[in-house]
């Protein structure tokens, strides 16, 4: 935040997903720290604006408390997923699952890479791009795909490249999918630590 001895803090909702006794106690806590307030944002976070500086390490120790006190809001860690077929009927894929699998595969790569830890996974069930798939920096929509003895399989197509969250319009781009890809859903967490490990190592 830029009013001097303030900031905005991220609460790292893993997926959106919150249960409903956290928002209790999130209410009271935006009443202590943050006047009563707080915002939803597009990478499915809340964020309590007006935090006093003094009041940061209470204010984590007290989102600990309710298991919503992990770090890495708006990086590589904090996957993005629309609901997929768990609850749309435009879904072709189970993209919430699949963002499940992604987030664990990706808390176990090592980020300490500045580049790396800043990057964003995106997913949507789809084409028509809900879970923002096509400006993340790795980015799925769900397709179908056939198996062995012409089985239909789960699977998603690849985009990589997106960008957005610059000051000026140029800082934004669409990802570009490759054409001809589509990963099996079972392969896309391995697929994205290999894509990373080359971004590593060639950049």
């Amino acid at each position: 935040q830029k009013q001097q001895g303030y900031q905005a803090v991220t609460v790292k909702l893993p997926l959106g997903d919150i249960q409903a006794e956290q928002f209790h106690q999130l209410a009271g806590l935006s009443r202590k720290y943050a006047g009563g307030r707080a915002r939803i944002t597009h990478q499915q976070n809340l964020t309590f604006r007006w935090v006093p500086e003094g009041a940061l390490s209470e204010l984590h120790e007290e989102l600990s408390k309710i298991e919503l006190g992990d770090a890495g809001a708006n990086e590589i860690t904090d996957v993005v997923s629309c609901p997929g077929t768990d609850s749309c009927k435009l879904g072709i894929t189970s993209s919430m699952g699949l963002g499940r699998a992604v987030g664990e595969a990706l808390e176990g790569i090592d980020s300490t890479d500045p580049l790396i830890r800043k990057m964003h996974v995106k997913m949507s069930g789809c084409p028509n791009g809900c879970g923002l798939h096509h400006i993340a920096d790795i980015g799925f929509h769900g397709a179908a795909m056939k198996g062995p003895g012409g089985v239909q399989l789960p699977a998603y197509e690849l985009f990589v490249g997106g960008k957005y969250g610059g000051s000026s319009v140029e800082d934004t781009r669409f990802g570009q999918r490759l054409p001809g890809v589509k990963v099996p859903s079972k392969r896309v967490p391995e697929t994205i630590a290999g894509i990373v490990a080359y971004y590593k190592e060639n950049r």
